[in-house]
């Protein structure tokens, strides 16, 4: 079940390997069609005509490939052409990545999601979504250092994320790498999508995948192996993964520092994995926004809240703040209320009744895990 409406059909073409650029600055041939057709499981109704492709600036670049600004028609769109491998073994891994990463962009829509728009195989592994010419939230986060951002834009950003996880956990995708990298912003700057599904997979699927996966400052300590494994037993962990690396992610939107600053990516993993140790909070951050930030990243993965949750409160704690200027007309579940010093002052009786009832089970999960 997609977030929006079905994916639009697109024509049905069988035609002939497209002549892709081959100037594309450190674009391997080597074994980049290697993979064979009847391995690959995508729906061709989702493949793009490689010769109306064109691949012009690289963008961006990570660990399985590289990221173009290209054309596709007279569409400027973003090209993922993927790393082809040198090996066997590495071209049959990393052909069932590209797979699985196009059948899940092509299977969710929503609109703090990059919208995915078609992918090639021959000649090269490609996957062409929407250009946003916003840059990623890690740029432009350490491009206004050492500012924060605005309460409001910062909470926004977090429901943006929030909202295009809760569709990814709908449809039974877990990310396993979220972080400011991987978010977008758009043009005007008012809102992200999350972008790069390398290392998503399916749910039902978590008992075989490889824990070790994501980028550490992020990452959940259950994705750390913390002793070896019998021989046959595997690790198992569920969406909440993702949870945590959320409120990883929260805090920054919040302090604009690095997490687990002066550590090098393994100290940060193991003070977070064997440690308990998480990034420290500001002295002035309120009592509410403390308590959505450390239920996010708790240790105990079932007592992390849902991102269906984590809206729910970040909505209610926005309903608390004042108002950004000019002031935005209120709704009828919102009272008004006088300051001291004059200042019109926006509340919700049932967005605080919400934290106390999210207190109340998060401490009575806590005290029956104790016992």
């Amino acid at each position: 079940m997609s977030c929006s409406e079905k994916s639009r059909e697109r024509e049905e073409e069988e035609n002939p390997v497209g002549s892709v650029q081959k100037h594309v600055e450190g674009v391997s041939r080597n074994g980049s069609s290697v993979v064979p057709s009847n391995q690959l499981s995508i729906d061709e109704r989702v493949l793009v005509d490689p010769k109306q492709l064109f691949i012009g600036t690289k963008i961006g670049e990570g660990a399985h490939g590289k990221v173009y600004e290209g054309r596709y028609g007279d569409q400027i769109v973003a090209i993922k052409v993927l790393n082809g491998g040198k090996t066997s073994e590495e071209r049959a891994s990393l052909g069932s990545r590209f797979v699985r990463e196009v059948v899940m962009m092509s299977r969710v829509k929503h609109e703090n999601l990059v919208k995915f728009i078609g992918a090639c195989k021959d000649p090269l592994m490609v996957i062409v979504t929407e250009l946003l010419p916003g840059m990623s939230l890690r740029k432009y986060l350490v491009s206004i250092r050492p500012e924060v951002l605005d309460l409001h834009v910062a909470l926004n950003y977090a429901l943006d994320i929030a909202r295009a996880m809760e569709c990814l956990h709908a449809n039974g995708i877990i990310h396993r790498d979220l972080k400011p990298d991987n978010l977008l912003l758009t043009a005007n700057q008012k809102s992200v999508k999350l972008a790069d599904f390398g290392l998503a997979r399916e749910e039902t699927l978590t008992e075989m995948m490889t824990a070790e996966t994501g980028t550490y400052r992020w990452m959940a300590p259950e994705l750390y192996s913390t002793v070896t494994l019998r021989q046959g037993e595997k690790k198992h962990y569920n969406n909440k993964v993702d949870v945590y690396s959320f409120g990883i992610v929260l805090w920054e939107l919040l302090t604009n520092r690095m997490p687990f600053e002066g550590m090098s990516n393994l100290q940060a993993a193991y003070a977070a994995a064997f440690k308990q140790e998480r990034p420290s909070l500001p002295e002035d951050i309120s009592a509410d926004m403390a308590f959505i930030i450390q239920s996010c990243w708790v240790e105990d993965p079932n007592m992390r809240p849902s991102f269906s949750q984590i809206i729910r409160m970040l909505t209610a704690y926005l309903f608390t703040l004042p108002p950004p200027t000019p002031s935005v007309p209120l709704t009828d579940s919102v009272e008004q209320t006088v300051a001291s010093n004059g200042t019109i002052v926006e509340f919700s009786a049932r967005a605080r009744g919400k934290f106390a009832f999210l207190r109340q089970l998060f401490a009575a999960k806590k005290a029956k895990n104790s016992q």
